[in-house]
């Protein structure tokens, strides 16, 4: 296990994106708790999260696939 998955800021809080949602290069769309530091990841592309792969709370491995983004120019 590399770490645990926090799809809000809070545990109990938000998600930070949605399926469906339209995100930009660079949004924070999800966290990898590791050894108590916080690893944001974020969207390499603009697009619509297709579909998430994770629950909040759940051990996520290297290389595991999180979200599924589907790319789209952005006006």
């Amino acid at each position: 296990m590399v770490g645990t998955v926090r799809l809000g800021e809070k545990p109990e809080g938000e998600p930070l994106v949605r399926a469906g949602q339209r995100v930009r290069e660079g949004q924070v769309v999800c966290v990898v708790e590791a050894m108590k530091v916080l690893n944001e990841v974020t969207a390499p592309a603009d697009g619509v999260i297709a579909q998430i792969l994770v629950d909040n709370d759940q051990p996520v491995e290297y290389g595991q696939e999180l979200m599924i983004l589907e790319k789209e120019e952005m006006p």
